[in-house]
């Protein structure tokens, strides 16, 4: 390794995120080298031995994964992190099996990202130290001939947990991890390891002790260590054979799949609220026709318009919802276009409060301005810019009370356009607060009855924030109102 802190290579076609990746890591003392798309990334990691590369999954012309294997192949000693928004358990599976160290997940935060190379960093430090000690013991013919303490020392070194359990079910051998995996504090060479081992172990272990034939292949379970299911542990156990064909023992694998395994979780509840947001309008709409349908209640014609006027706006509200969950993929998958130009927030502002003027009117609401002369320039996508604007009044409106106020500042720091927006409506618990930005939450309470809405304008709102590094806030008092600070990046000089 350099005297830097480290060389890395980042590859990934979206222009804002790689660089200021570049800019965030070069601060921290990092050598960076940037590959807009998967054929240039590919390029530089097989000709070139980096430290690290953060390799975008979803790139137009190469995929992630195909730029993984090349570099791993050219380089197995390069650390490697598959960065995606839109992770799964298999491309979990998938990336670790070619050599991924590890996940990244957008949006990440500076802090996030910079944690996440150290400890690809250290990981580099290990190999390249093991590799020289490997070396240095190669040149002793002594330690050359001694196989079992080579192989020791290898098998103690890995991530992996290693159990090996002899017939009689006492533990023959273990390494460090495997206790580290399983919460244990010490782990003893002879004692009897089916008392300690979790149930599902046991039984697989069993089974294999007490099978007419040795099958030469792995039984898998997957575990959870604790009530909270915060950790989960995926255990391969196979069957050690003697040079007789008799069965020796077995060895037992462990596998942190926790990360995998927050990842599902995640995809089956989104799953799960997507489906009961899209059942409500469709059941309702279904239920108005049936209504109408049935001529044996003898409906006047203002009530069949009025149940029409009802299915349209449910199917009003669908096509929102179907168009939100739209925006939300195409943000995570970046398939979403951007147009890069110099924007003007105060120009988005003016506009927005012209488009929202009729709303504004129904409910006598007072609008105060304040901003400075002269506003920098941002560097972004007009419509998504529009997009956080318009979402965040149209709240301010819809969450206000009748001739209440939303204040409108408008500022500059050293490093960031600042806008807040404040009502004096409602506003939110804390508890509400801290779940705003999930997809498909509404506060539910006697003051947002009647007030439509899908639950994915402010998660939305958020992604966009994040994909040009800046921040978005929230302070609420209930009952008294809401301010939302947003801030975005200047353009560099």
């Amino acid at each position: 390794m350099n005297d830097c802190k480290g060389n890395i290579l980042i590859v990934d076609d979206e222009k804002g995120l790689r660089l200021g990746t570049k800019r965030l890591l070069e601060e921290e003392g990092y050598i960076v080298a940037v590959a807009q798309n998967g054929s240039e990334g590919l390029q530089y990691g097989t000709t070139n031995d980096f430290d690290v590369a953060v390799i975008d999954l979803k790139m137009p012309d190469i995929d992630g994964m195909e730029v993984l294997q090349a570099i791993k192949q050219s380089h197995p000693n390069t650390v490697c992190f598959i960065a995606t928004a839109f992770a799964s358990y298999d491309t979990a599976i998938q990336a670790t099996r070619i050599g991924a160290f590890g996940y990244i997940p957008k949006p990440f935060s500076p802090e996030e990202l910079t944690y996440q190379i150290e400890l690809g960093i250290k990981q580099r430090k290990l190999i390249l130290d093991a590799q020289r000690l490997e070396q240095e013991r190669e040149k002793n013919l002594l330690e050359l001939a001694n196989e079992k303490s080579r192989l020791n020392a290898i098998i103690k070194s890995i991530n992996e947990g290693v159990i090996v359990i002899n017939t009689n079910g006492a533990l023959a051998y273990y390494n460090y991890s495997a206790i580290k995996l399983l919460g244990l504090s010490s782990l003893n060479i002879g004692e009897n390891a089916l008392s300690i081992l979790p149930e599902q172990i046991n039984e697989i272990v069993n089974k294999i002790f007490h099978s007419d034939k040795i099958m030469l292949k792995s039984f898998s379970t997957e575990l959870s260590l604790n009530r909270q299911n915060e950790i989960f542990l995926e255990a391969a156990c196979t069957p050690i054979p003697n040079p007789d064909g008799s069965l020796a023992g077995v060895v037992i694998i462990l596998s942190n799949i926790t990360e995998y395994k927050r990842i599902e979780i995640i995809k089956n509840q989104f799953v799960s609220m997507v489906a009961h947001e899209l059942k409500t309008p469709i059941a309702a709409v279904q239920g108005f026709l049936n209504i109408i349908k049935d001529d044996s209640l003898n409906l006047s014609e203002e009530k069949k318009k009025d149940y029409l006027q009802r299915s349209s706006q449910r199917l009003k509200s669908l096509t929102d919802l179907v168009n939100d969950l739209l925006d939300i993929s195409r943000l995570e998958l970046k398939t979403k276009q951007k147009e890069i130009i110099d924007v003007n927030l105060c120009d988005i502002i003016n506009s927005t409060l012209q488009m929202l003027e009729l709303e504004i009117a129904k409910k006598e609401l007072t609008i105060e301005k304040n901003e400075i002369e002269i506003i920098p320039l941002i560097k972004a996508d007009f419509n998504e810019i529009t997009r956080v604007v318009s979402n965040v009044l149209s709240n301010a409106i819809k969450y206000n009370k009748p001739n209440g106020k939303i204040f409108i500042d408008l500022n500059s720091s050293q490093n960031y356009v600042i806008l807040k927006i404040k009502d004096t409506g409602i506003g939110m618990k804390d508890s509400e607060r801290q779940k705003l930005f999930s997809e498909f939450y509404r506060a539910k309470n006697e003051n947002t009855r009647g007030i439509s809405g899908t639950g994915l304008g402010l998660s939305i709102v958020k992604r966009i924030v994040d994909s040009y590094y800046g921040i978005i806030e929230v302070d609420s008092e209930y009952g008294v109102g809401t301010t939302f600070t947003i801030k975005l990046p200047i353009n560099p000089n």
